[in-house]
């Protein structure tokens, strides 16, 4: 394999532009949808949320360490590779490819679905949907394509656009929820082993994107330093968002309600202010789809670069494939219940990489431990804890896909195989 591209060594992101790369591409369509995802499931969801928030930053200090023991890009390849060689490295970076992918072909079609509050034709017609969304993906692409300071700009506003509709939900709304809300008639018919798995799964979407600010580290500045932060604080601001929000929507949105809402967020806003937050809320919503597919722009071309020398051409490479993922989904019925599994293969996808890469971290913490050993020091016990609590999290994660979700996944890695046997051969 060769060994991995980088951009010319000019350091553009900072801790704040790498921070809200991490937030960026966590809060996307995603929160804006889920408060109606977990109305069923009462108060388990927001129990889900805080293990998801846990497991999610046990994950983050994981990546915090591997990113100061190689500080390269490609974040999750990177490691990987380092900790298992070359195959397993090409095998977890093609999955996560695949992930990325299919991440933006959802978001920009989110991003249309918001826009048709204020554009109603949008939503009865396909082939204008269909070019809007393509819009937004090849003007981002263009954007991120002419330099990866001009993305992380783009990414540091749209993050702020999207934050403060959030946190006026999250802060003004407690002091008007229903405690009622939270144990509806609904909730009774789940146990409380299924709700927490189905909660846990539901809400780990919103956390994909902790480890973005890992990814383009040739293009941070002081990235041992800077990356660790900004992969730590930004995942832990998300999780405060996230479960402030969410609790102030389903507890100002009676149950029943919610569970059918389109726009819980808007609908929220709606009864606390009246129609005119109703926009507004739809408006942030739109703008953090927006915000959310130029951060996965900005970090989709790295992965194929590092793992196959490829230019930075690899952006709009990236990006043509997930065009070919928005025509299917807007071809017909029928193939938007395929794009909705793809959907659940971008998250299993994502995820795979993540197991991997927390045993990568256990395999080079027993590396230190033999040395500290031989020394006659203490072995590292809080770092191999560490290094397991993530990989069971990631575990349960995986396990929580289901099973044709697993099976799928485990059939589109296999098909990365012919270009890892091509990428060999051309090596040679």
């Amino acid at each position: 394999m060769t060994s991995p591209a980088t951009f010319p060594k000019r350091p553009q992101l900072g801790l704040w532009m790498a921070t809200s790369l991490v937030v960026g591409n966590m809060i996307g369509s995603g929160i804006f949808l889920l408060p109606a995802s977990l109305a069923p499931y009462g108060g388990y969801g927001i129990v889900g949320w805080f293990l998801t928030a846990s497991g999610a930053i046990l994950l983050a200090v994981v990546f915090a360490r591997l990113s100061r023991r190689i500080p390269k890009a490609g974040g999750p390849y990177a490691y990987i590779r380092a900790g298992f060689g070359d195959f397993a490295g090409y095998l977890m970076a093609w999955g996560y490819w695949i992930s990325m992918i299919a991440t933006n072909a959802a978001i920009s079609v989110a991003f249309v679905s918001y826009l048709t509050v204020f554009w109603p034709s949008l939503g009865g017609s396909p082939g204008l949907a269909a070019a809007v969304a393509l819009s937004a993906i090849w003007v981002l692409t263009g954007l991120n394509a002419s330099g990866v300071r001009n993305g992380g700009v783009a990414q540091v506003v749209t993050t702020i656009m999207k934050v403060v509709p959030l946190l006026a939900i999250g802060t003004l709304g407690l002091l008007h929820i229903d405690l009622h809300h939270f144990s509806s008639a609904q909730t009774a018919a789940h146990s409380p082993a299924g709700a927490l798995n189905a909660t846990v799964t539901l809400t780990l979407w919103a956390f994909l994107g902790l480890e973005c600010a890992t990814i383009p580290a040739d293009n941070v500045r002081s990235p041992e330093r800077t990356i660790p932060r900004a992969t730590i604080l930004g995942t832990a601001v998300t999780a405060i968002v996230y479960i402030v929000s969410t609790v102030a929507v389903m507890g100002i949105v009676p149950s029943e309600s919610l569970a059918s809402s389109t726009a819980p967020f808007a609908d929220a806003a709606r009864m606390l202010w009246g129609g005119w937050a109703g926009y507004l809320m739809a408006l942030g919503a739109v703008v953090s789809c927006f915000g959310a597919l130029n951060g996965w722009i900005l970090v989709q071309g790295q992965i194929p670069m590092a793992m196959a020398g490829t230019p930075a051409v690899a952006i709009a490479i990236s990006s043509a494939l997930a065009t070919i993922l928005l025509l299917f989904n807007y071809s017909g019925g029928g193939l938007v219940d395929l794009f909705t599994k793809t959907i659940l293969l971008a998250t299993l996808t994502a995820v795979v990489p993540f197991v991997f890469a927390t045993m990568a971290e256990l395999t080079f913490v027993l590396r230190m431990g033999q040395v500290e050993k031989e020394r006659k020091r203490r072995v590292p016990i809080g770092s191999v804890a560490l290094a397991v609590g993530a990989f069971i999290y990631a575990m349960w994660a995986v396990i929580g896909a289901g099973q044709q979700t697993v099976y799928l996944g485990f059939v589109l890695l296999l098909l990365g195989l012919p270009m890892y046997v091509w990428l060999r051969r051309r090596d040679r």
